[in-house]
């Protein structure tokens, strides 16, 4: 492969790596304003919506929080925000749990990172 066709490989694949980060950083804005919208305290399409059949008033003046765990459609990335955070919470808690002699490693944990070291090397 002749210098120039693999430049302009390489750019293509720095482009489209661009693309992709800017598209998984617009997905997770929507899927953060989705589950803090001002019905998500009703439910949403990934939890259901029970709330609806509640009609307390105290169910809509709660704060609309959400665990990053909610966030199905970021997490489906190898690459996206959330799963960076996902892997730094889990960092977090291995340096906390080995500092005290145990482990919170999680199976999923591990599966993300071994199909993801998986994916790099083929």
């Amino acid at each position: 492969m002749s210098s120039t066709v693999l430049e302009q490989v390489l750019a293509r694949r720095d482009f489209l790596e661009k693309e992709l980060q800017k598209t998984e950083q617009h997905l997770y804005d929507i899927e953060t304003n989705y589950l803090t919208s001002e019905n998500s305290h009703c439910g949403t399409v990934l939890k259901g919506f029970d709330g609806f059949l509640s009609s307390k008033d105290n169910i809509r003046k709660r704060p609309r929080n959400f665990k990053l765990e909610d966030r199905a459609f970021s997490l489906s990335s190898t690459t996206s925000p959330a799963t960076a955070e996902l892997d730094q919470q889990s960092n977090e808690a291995e340096r906390h749990d080995g500092s005290q002699g145990g482990s919170s490693r999680g199976k999923s944990t591990f599966t993300r990172h071994h199909s993801r070291s998986n994916l790099r090397n083929h």
